[in-house]
């Protein structure tokens, strides 16, 4: 059994702040230990589930949070970033399965750091319809090459929105969310053993599927209407409203490669304080 972790920062162990998770800071360099043994604690949860082989894909920010040199020997690690798939980069290889690890809840939900791909500047996405997390955009993606989704690990909110995009993953709850800016959280001792519990059981859902493919729709929503106006330059992308495009795509690969593209594009004509 391969399986595939996700690596995101923000739902990890005692992340509460901006600062906790942004390259550079103090506060960052605290962090990155404690994200790098939630990654080991899950990792050894898969292990004792009967994974063979664990690959990381670092999924937050600059790609290159993780302590390497303090990471379960057994594992690989995928990092650094301009990955085609960015998050999911991998998932073409058809795992047995695939972890969200540090995940969060979506931009324009209640959650501990909340947002989806772009930190501010995106107030909401959907799925077809479906106001997504970057938990359920990769959900979508995974399920096309037929990959379950095992165990989501974050904060309370994020792992409610979980149980409606992949009811089957087991869940770990590292905190609990107050506000966009508080939680109550576990000390990473504690919350280790709740994730490696979880990995151990959620091992249970890992076996590669069927790949299917099939029409999606996205859409998004902007806090201001020149990154809306900016994004509409892109082929395929139409401006539906003042501060919201959509656009259609032939399979969830390439709707998750055209929405790479309009992240790319909005955060580039951020000017300043005036975004």
């Amino acid at each position: 059994m391969r399986i595939m972790i996700s690596a995101d920062m923000e739902g990890v162990t005692g992340v509460t702040c901006s600062a906790d998770v942004t390259v550079g800071s103090e506060q960052w360099q605290r962090f990155r230990p404690i994200f790098t043994e939630d990654v080991n604690a899950c990792v050894a949860g898969l292990y004792a589930g009967g994974a063979e082989e664990v690959v990381i894909n670092e999924a937050h920010s600059s790609q290159r949070n993780l302590l390497l040199e303090r990471l379960d020997p057994r594992v690989s690690m995928l990092t650094g970033k301009h990955k085609p798939l960015s998050m999911m980069e991998g998932i073409d290889t058809v795992p047995d399965g695939v972890v969200f690890l540090g995940y969060h809840a979506a931009a324009g939900a209640d959650g501990v750091l909340a947002h989806t791909y772009l930190e501010n500047q995106i107030t909401g996405v959907w799925l077809d319809g479906v106001r997504a997390s970057e938990g359920r955009l990769n959900a979508a993606l995974a399920a096309e090459y037929g990959v379950p989704v095992i165990l989501v690990t974050g904060d309370d909110k994020c792992c409610a929105d979980a149980e409606d995009y992949s009811p089957s993953a087991a869940k770990a709850i590292v905190k609990t969310c107050v506000s966009r800016y508080a939680a109550v959280c576990l000390p990473p001792a504690r919350s280790a053993e709740v994730i490696t519990e979880a990995a151990r059981t959620g091992m249970a859902a890992a076996g590669a599927g069927a790949r299917t493919s099939s029409a999606h729709e996205i859409e998004v929503e902007f806090d201001a209407s020149h990154l809306a106006a900016a994004a509409a330059l892109i082929p395929t992308v139409q401006r539906r409203a003042t501060n919201r495009i959509g656009f259609e795509s032939a399979s969830m690969t390439e709707a998750m490669q055209t929405f790479k593209v309009v992240t790319q594009v909005a955060s580039g004509a951020v000017d300043g304080i005036y975004g």
